[in-house]
């Protein structure tokens, strides 16, 4: 009868979580509800937390930190405009596999100058706004925040914009988007003169789960905004979000399994400030009730209760328009010690106005002129091995980066 009885329990095959991308607003509240009943203060929380964390960085291959050598870099192009530059960049973040990226960086700043790494989502291009960080919205936050001293990076998702060397909608490309943000800060930290205690991280949407993922694994990060993407009940509808098993972790030695939702995958950044985004008019519609309570119930296990908030628009839809990108200022010139007259006006609005928007033409790193060279790795399969192939030495967490 025992036999029979442990045969029938539920494993994690039988019993997959999260299952489909969206499980439906009540089944994650109350997923929720029980890994709140699973820890009661710092030291249970630590527990749960740590198991997440390394959870998260084994399944993305990513603990150890793969070795890849210095980040090369090419500019390939540079713009002066109205208190700031943008430089058209070309990292490679492991050999053969580069990243197209802009720089953006205030005219006259004395360093060491804050860092925003600004990720982009699935926004899809229009016949008068372009793709990924090509985008008007991307380009607007990058140029306020760079006009009120930050440098800030923005790139292209694998299998987007410039990125032709991989597709996209790939479950490894979760941890190659991760990788590829952490080599970035690599980089930064060692050429940009960029201030170590001054980092922050935004996206929105995909770009958002970029964001709290990073933030998990690198306590680089200093400050995180993810703009319309945390919630209990939706996982990210791309395979680059929800196709590894990250919110699933095996029963082992360090206790039995754990079911975890993004909501959890955010709360790694705590007690760092953080400042969740949310919208009526997507999956971030429950915030205020359900996911921010329990990022504020984390935050002040841990003695940082006001480290943590949520900007919520209850009448707007799932982009990372005007509203949200005043609130992600407002809050990054707090926390960064940022010009704040230099990105909102006496009323409170964003000075945008000065900022230009350039066609896609003028930021694209790879042209005729600058093609990519011949080591350049081709097709999925090629970047996915080569990845696999980098030595990893040491056997730490990467979160002790």
């Amino acid at each position: 009868m025992i036999a029979l009885l442990l045969s029938a329990a539920p494993t994690a095959q039988d019993d997959p979580w999260p299952g489909p991308h969206d499980v439906g607003d009540a089944a994650g509240a109350r997923a929720l509800a029980e890994a709140r009943g699973t820890w009661s203060d710092r030291g249970s929380w630590e527990a749960r937390s740590g198991r997440i964390r390394r959870h998260l960085a084994r399944t993305l291959r990513l603990d150890p930190f793969p070795a890849a050598g210095e980040v090369g870099v090419e500019t390939t192009g540079q713009r002066e405009l109205d208190g700031y530059a943008v430089s058209n960049v070309r990292f490679e973040t492991m050999p053969g596999l580069f990243v197209h990226a802009n720089v953006y960086e205030p005219a006259a700043s004395e360093g060491p100058r804050p860092l925003v790494l600004r990720s982009h989502g699935h926004f899809r291009g229009t016949d008068t706004d372009p793709e990924g960080r090509f985008q008007g919205d991307v380009q607007r936050l990058a140029g306020v925040l760079a006009r009120a001293g930050a440098v800030v990076i923005t790139w292209d998702m694998m299998g987007w914009g410039e990125s032709h060397q991989i597709t996209h909608r790939r479950p490894e490309t979760t941890a190659l988007q991760t990788f590829n943000t952490m080599r970035l800060l690599d980089v930064a930290l060692a050429t940009l003169d960029v201030d170590p205690d001054r980092i922050a991280m935004t996206g929105s949407s995909g770009g958002g789960t970029q964001t709290f993922l990073a933030t998990a694994l690198d306590p680089r990060i200093d400050v995180c905004a993810p703009v319309v993407m945390v919630s209990a009940h939706f996982f990210g509808g791309c395979k680059c979000e929800s196709g590894l098993p990250v919110h699933d972790v095996p029963a082992g030695d360090a206790g039995p399994r754990l079911r975890t939702s993004n909501v959890e995958l955010a709360a790694l950044a705590a007690p760092r400030p953080q400042l969740l985004v949310s919208v009526g008019g997507d999956w971030t519609r429950n915030t205020p009730e359900v996911e921010y309570p329990y990022l504020r119930d984390v935050y002040a296990a841990l003695g940082a209760a006001g480290a943590v908030g949520n900007a919520h628009f209850a009448d707007e839809q799932h982009d990372y328009g005007p509203s949200k990108r005043r609130a992600v200022v407002d809050f990054l010139a707090g926390e960064l010690g940022l010009d704040r007259g230099a990105m909102l006006d006496e009323a409170g609005a964003l000075r945008e106005a000065a900022v230009t928007v350039l066609p896609r033409s003028d930021l694209v790193a790879t042209s005729a002129k600058h093609p990519l060279p011949e080591r350049a790795l081709e097709g999925d399969d090629a970047v996915w091995q080569a990845f696999l192939s980098l030595d990893r030495p040491g056997a730490g967490p990467t979160s002790g980066r």
